[in-house]
């Protein structure tokens, strides 16, 4: 949790940027594992936390753009709720914590909610992700589960990810302390390598690491022999000579911060030199991209820059015949990497893709933003200091699709698909790392290296 002063001020550029109307932001409440008091551990709505700061399940901030009047509503813990959980601050003590005076029983949010309605008065929501919060919204609201996404506020979407998208020093340490704990992790699996490990003692491992140094994983760690599938979350395969082993994991920072590293390396130890040859090409790409970034680029510009030097190095390979220019302007690359460069980065691992679109100019796709609930649309964002995305180049040999571009006859004269034929059970390989954008560039986040060259990761694996 940060001082006072940090939410108040959020709280207050959000209530000037929104300007009439009452903004509701639900936190996310405890949800059952298999049984009502079994939960799955607590994750807090990060747009709340950047709010309103509590860590605290079944809590509803309440910010009203025209009075400024600022308010929390939830219980109290009763003395049956104690016996579990032992003695708990008020929630008129938690709010004081993060600069809100005026505290409220949740049930008390129906009566104030119907009133504005009933006046006429815009209330500004998100779109829910969470079924419980969808059940929540619809119940004080009075709109149906499924006509949410009719009514979110788009104005709120757009506000937020603004808001959230420029980091500021004390969340840009969070993150530094969110590195330390991808570094611990990712190094740990490497150590671990070996043939005969089993995919998820690595990712047990691992996980734990997170959880014992921050609040535990940013996402699923991805621990998996087969990288070509990009969200492989399967492992349970045994560790095999001669074989890669992609490990794409982060960590959690105790406010609430995200890390996110991609490394692959050789199970054996020692790269194969049509192993090493792959992973340099995608290593050039990873460090052409950390060179270029600069403030005002458009993503785009970015994402294309990685396809060119991975296209230099497939046509170096024979994969890839004629211009890399050529290849990328047909398409070509897609099917080597069905992905985009990178995404943001935060208080979730994918940065406000839960809410709105991601623009440097949000009011050019509002169209667009109001048919969406999600901001997986990079097309029209242009990175700016401030901004934290991911650095993740990959090459991906996947045979079903592979084979599906073969039989449609695409790319014909620009891939070589009996050079390929030999990468069938190559796997994938992916690297990644953080960059902040700066005033006058970029860095990757952190104060020392993941391992990362070929020479950097065999001096490690299997130690």
């Amino acid at each position: 949790m940060f001082a006072a002063k940090t939410y108040n001020a959020r709280r207050r550029e959000l209530r000037t940027r929104i300007g009439q109307g009452i903004i509701l932001l639900p936190g996310n409440s405890l949800a059952p594992n298999n049984y009502p008091n079994n939960a799955y551990y607590f994750r807090q709505d990060s747009t709340f936390r950047y709010y309103f700061g509590l860590n605290v399940p079944a809590l509803v901030g309440v910010i009203d753009a025209d009075s400024g009047e600022e308010a929390l509503y939830g219980d109290d813990f009763t003395v049956e709720d104690i016996i579990w959980t032992g003695p708990q601050p008020t929630l008129h003590d938690m709010g004081a914590e993060v600069g809100v005076t005026k505290t409220f029983p949740l049930g008390d949010l129906p009566a104030r909610l119907r009133k504005a309605i009933a006046l006429g008065r815009k209330i500004h929501y998100l779109p829910p992700y969470r079924g419980e919060t969808k059940l929540l919204l619809s119940e004080l609201l009075g709109i149906k589960p499924g006509a949410l996404h009719d009514y979110k506020s788009v104005d709120l979407m757009f506000a937020v990810a603004e808001m959230r998208e420029k980091k500021s020093l004390e969340e840009i340490e969070a993150m530094e302390r969110a590195f330390g704990i991808g570094y611990e992790m990712h190094t740990l699996a490497m150590k671990m390598c070996r043939p005969g490990v089993i995919e998820r003692e690595i990712a047990g491992a691992i996980e734990g690491v997170a959880k014992s140094m921050g609040q535990g994983v940013s996402f699923p760690s991805i621990v998996s022999q087969h990288g070509e599938t990009l969200h492989n979350l399967n492992a349970e395969g045994v560790l095999e000579e001669g074989r890669l082993l992609l490990c794409d994991a982060g960590g959690e920072s105790l406010e609430g911060y995200c890390s996110d590293h991609t490394r692959t390396y050789p199970v054996s130890g020692r790269f194969t030199q049509k192993q090493k040859d792959i992973y340099n090409i995608v290593l050039a790409a990873h460090d052409h991209v950390a060179r270029i970034v600069k403030p005002h680029m458009m993503y785009t510009e970015v994402h294309n820059a990685a396809y060119m030097v991975l296209a230099e190095g497939l046509v170096g390979l024979g994969i890839l015949k004629g211009s890399p220019a050529d290849a990328v302007a047909a398409g070509a690359m897609t099917m080597l990497m069905p992905h985009g460069l990178g995404h943001g980065l935060g208080m979730d691992v994918h940065d406000c893709e839960a809410m709105g679109e991601r623009s440097f100019d949000f009011s050019s796709i509002a169209e667009r933003a109001a048919q969406s609930g999600t901001c997986i649309y990079r097309a029209a964002w242009r990175i700016e200091p401030g901004t934290i995305l991911t650095d993740e180049p990959g090459l991906y040999f996947i045979p079903a699709l592979i084979d599906k571009c073969r039989a449609e006859g695409l790319y014909q004269g620009i891939v070589d698909y009996e050079a390929l034929d030999a990468y069938r059970n190559f796997g994938g390989i992916r690297i990644e790392d953080d960059i902040l954008v700066t005033e006058t560039g970029s860095r990757i986040l952190g104060d020392r290296k993941i391992p990362v060259t070929v020479e950097e990761l065999e001096a490690v694996v299997g130690k």
